[in-house]
C-alpha cells in the first residue's frame, strides 16, 4: 500500500485526530499504521518485530487516554515506533535512527508526549508510579493534574528484571491509581526465559468472572460500601477463592493489585473497551494482554529474534538484504562465540551467563553445543553477575557476557560480589564504546571509568581478534581473579582470526612502533586505526610518532609507563570511552604521582551525552575520528 493510500492514516498528525474517529474505524487504523512501519523499517531499518506486535495496543492507547496530559510510560522503546507516527512525527518518521533526525527510542526531549527516557528494561512501573503519585500531590495546585491518568507499558521479558519486582513491591503499598499494562508476547529479543515467562504462560482469567466483578465493584462504590479498608478485604477473599478454583495462586493479586486478563492484544476494538472500564477505576490494576510480536507480517511472525532488528528487506517478498561477508573480518561477537566454545570444551569448569542476548553475544554457539553449561537469566544483569559468583565460589569459572550499557546495572554486583573476594569470573563487555543509531542509552562508554577504581579488578580491551582469543585464554587460567576484557560491536580487522591460545602477561601492554617527537597511547581496537593513520602520515613525512597499545587499563604497565614518561614531553591517549577518569585520565594520574611531567593531551568521549547517528558522525563529535587524529598527530 502506498503512503498516499492511508485514508485514515493522513488525517492523523496527533492523538486529538484519531480520537474523532469510530472505534469501527480503528482496525483500518491499525492495518495502514502497520503497512506504514513496514514500509519505513524495510529501507531505514530499525527495531520492527516489537513495533508491529502493539500496533492495537499504541492506537488503543491514545483512543482512549488524554495523552500527552495523560502519561503513557512504555518500557525499552523497541515498541514505539506505531507511537511516534502518532504523534507529530510520522512526516519525518524517514529520519529516525539517523544523525539530527528522529531519536530511536521515545525521549522527553523529542516530544512531549513521550514520557520517560526508554533503552534500558524493566524501569517503566517505578517511573509510571512516581508519576501517578506526582499527580496527586500536585492535584490541590494543579487542575490538570487532577484527573490524570498514568499508563506503564511493560512486556513479558522487561516483567523479568528486578527493577520491575520492586516497582510492583511499592504500586502494592502505595496509593495510586496506576494502570499497568502487561504486553505478553512470550518473547524479549531472545526467547523469553524464567520462572515469571512459564507462569504468564500458565496465567488465566475468566474473562466473564472479570466482567461481573467489575460491574459489582463498581456498584459497591457507588453506593458507598467499598471503601480502602475493605476492598482490601474482598480482594484477599478474591484471591483466596480464586487461588483454590484455579490451582494456582496469581502473582499480581497476591500483591493487591487488581488483575484483568489475558486478553487478545490485537482485537484493538476489545482493547478500546477494557481500556474505557479500567480508566477510572481506583487503585492499581494490570491489564493482561496476549500479542504476537511481529503481527502483521508473516516472515517476523514466524522468527521473532531475527526481525527484532533486521536491518533492510524487501517489504513484499521478505527478504533480508544481507551483506556479504566473505572475505571480511569476523565480528568481535562471534570470536568470543567460537572461542568461548573452544575454551569450553577443554576445561569442563567453564560455564557460560548471558541476560537474555545468548544470539547477540554469539553465546549461541556454546549453547547449541553444550546446553547444560550455558545459562540465560532474562533481562536482569545484576543477578546474572551475583549468580556467576555463586557459581565461580564454587568452582566454576563463568564468562558472563553482558552488553557494556546494561552492565551499568550491575555495578554494586561487581563490587560486592566478584571483586571483594576477587572470585574467578570473566566479565566480556560485549558493545564497547559508541554504538550508533541506538544513541545515548546504549553507548558503552562509561564502564572503563566506573570499573578502573574497584579493587581486585583486571580490566583489558583487545586491539583484536587475536588479542581477544589470547585475553579469553588468559582470564580462565588459575588465579586470575576478575576479569574484564571490553570489545565494540561489529567487525574487527583480521580476516585470518584465529591463532593459537596463548597467556598474556598481566599489566604488559605493546609498543608497536617506536618515534621520538611523541607517543600515542590507545586502547582497543581504536589502536588499529591509529596504526593505519600514523602509516598514512609517515608516507609524507616522518614525524616520529611511537605508538603504544596499552592493552590494560588495570593494572597500568608500569615498565612502559616510565620509559614513555622518560622519553617524552608529549604523550596523546586516545580511547572510545569517556575522556573523564578512563585510560587517558589513569596515564595522567600515574604520570603525575611519578614525577613526570609530559603534556599530555587526552581524546574520548567528552561530558555530554551523544546522539544518535553512524559511529563516524558520533566519533567526530567525540574528535576522534580520522581526520580529528589526524590533524592532533602532525
Amino acid at each position: 500500500m502506498d503512503s498516499k493510500e492511508f485514508k485514515l492514516l493522513n488525517k492523523i498528525e496527533y492523538p486529538s485526530d484519531l480520537r474523532k474517529l469510530t472505534t469501527d474505524q480503528l482496525p483500518e487504523v491499525c492495518k495502514e499504521l502497520r503497512e506504514n512501519i513496514i514500509q519505513e523499517v524495510s529501507v531505514n531499518p530499525g527495531h520492527f518485530a516489537s513495533s508491529l506486535g502493539v500496533v492495537e495496543l499504541t492506537v488503543a492507547l491514545h483512543y482512549v487516554f488524554d495523552t500527552p496530559s495523560d502519561r503513557i510510560v512504555w518500557d525499552v522503546g523497541h515498541q514505539a515506533y506505531g507511537h511516534k507516527i502518532l504523534t507529530g512525527r510520522r512526516e519525518r518518521f524517514g529520519t529516525n535512527r539517523k544523525f539530527r533526525g528522529i531519536a530511536p527510542f521515545p525521549t522527553p526531549t523529542e516530544s512531549e508526549y513521550d514520557t520517560f527516557t526508554c533503552g534500558h528494561a524493566s524501569n517503566s512501573i517505578s517511573a509510571a508510579l512516581g508519576m501517578a503519585v506526582a499527580a496527586e500531590q500536585q492535584a490541590t495546585d494543579d487542575p490538570s493534574a487532577t484527573n490524570r491518568h498514568v499508563v506503564a507499558v511493560i512486556g513479558d521479558g522487561a516483567m523479568s528484571g528486578g527493577l520491575a519486582f520492586e516497582g510492583l513491591n511499592n504500586v502494592s503499598s502505595t496509593p495510586n491509581n496506576l494502570l499497568i499494562i502487561l504486553n505478553d508476547n512470550d518473547m524479549s529479543i531472545d526467547r523469553a526465559v524464567g520462572g515469571m515467562e512459564q507462569y504468564l504462560l500458565n496465567l488465566d482469567t475468566n474473562a466473564t468472572y472479570n466482567k461481573l466483578r467489575f460491574k459489582a465493584s463498581q456498584w459497591l462504590s457507588s453506593k458507598g460500601y467499598l471503601n480502602d479498608e475493605r476492598r482490601k478485604g474482598l480482594i484477599r477473599l478474591n484471591n483466596a477463592l480464586k487461588s483454590a478454583l484455579s490451582h494456582q495462586q496469581n502473582i499480581f493479586e497476591g500483591m493487591n493489585i487488581r488483575y484483568f486478563g489475558p486478553f487478545d492484544g490485537h482485537d484493538v476494538k476489545n482493547v478500546v473497551r477494557l481500556l474505557n472500564q479500567l480508566k477510572d477505576m481506583k487503585g492499581p490494576k494490570l491489564l493482561h494482554l496476549h500479542t504476537t510480536k511481529g503481527k502483521g507480517y508473516k516472515p517476523a511472525e514466524q522468527q521473532a529474534t531475527i526481525w527484532h532488528a533486521p536491518g533492510m528487506f524487501d517489504p513484499v517478498t521478505g527478504l533480508r538484504k544481507v551483506q556479504n561477508t566473505d572475505n571480511m573480518p569476523p565480528n568481535f561477537q562471534d570470536v568470543f562465540g567460537h572461542t568461548l566454545l573452544e575454551l569450553a570444551r577443554q576445561n569442563p569448569r567453564i560455564v557460560g551467563i548471558t541476560p537474555a542476548m545468548p544470539t547477540g553475544c554469539s553465546m549461541s554457539i556454546m549453547m547449541k553445543e553444550i546446553p547444560r553449561r550455558t545459562f540465560d537469566v532474562g533481562i536482569a544483569e545484576g543477578h546474572a553477575v551475583t549468580f556467576s559468583g555463586g557459581m565461580a565460589k564454587d568452582g566454576m569459572i563463568p564468562f558472563c557476557n553482558i552488553y557494556s550499557a546494561f552492565s551499568q546495572r550491575a555495578y554494586d554486583n561487581i563490587i560486592h560480589d566478584l571483586a571483594i573476594l576477587r572470585l574467578p569470573v570473566v566479565i566480556c563487555l560485549d558493545r564497547a564504546g559508541l554504538v550508533g543509531p541506538d544513541g545515548p542509552t546504549h553507548h558503552g562508554m562509561f564502564d572503563m571509568a566506573a570499573l578502573r577504581p574497584i579493587p581486585n579488578l583486571t580490566i583489558a580491551s583487545p586491539m583484536d581478534e587475536h588479542e581477544l582469543r589470547k585475553l579469553m585464554y588468559t582470564a580462565q587460567l588459575p588465579d586470575k581473579g576478575t576479569f574484564v576484557i571490553r570489545y565494540p560491536r561489529g567487525p574487527g580487522s583480521l580476516v585470518d582470526w584465529k591463532c593459537p591460545l596463548e597467556e598474556i602477561e598481566i599489566g604488559k601492554g605493546r609498543k608497536l612502533r617506536d618515534g621520538s617527537d611523541m607517543a600515542v597511547l590507545t586502547i582497543g581496537p581504536i589502536g588499529v586505526e591509529v596504526e593505519n593513520i600514523i602509516d598514512e602520515l609517515q608516507e609524507h613525512s616522518s614525524p616520529g610518532i611511537a605508538h603504544y597499545d596499552m592493552r590494560f587499563l588495570k593494572p597500568l604497565d608500569e615498565d612502559m609507563l616510565h620509559e614513555i614518561g622518560r622519553k617524552f614531553s608529549r604523550v596523546i591517549t586516545i580511547e572510545d570511552g569517556v575522556r573523564n577518569g578512563g585510560m587517558g585520565s589513569a596515564v595522567l594520574e600515574w604520570m603525575n604521582d611519578h614525577g613526570f611531567t609530559p603534556k599530555i593531551t587526552r581524546v574520548g568521549m567528552p561530558d555530554r551525552f551523544i546522539e544518535h547517528g553512524t559511529i563516524e558522525q558520533q566519533k567526530q563529535l567525540c574528535g576522534y575520528d580520522k581526520d580529528s587524529i589526524k590533524q592532533l598527530l602532525k
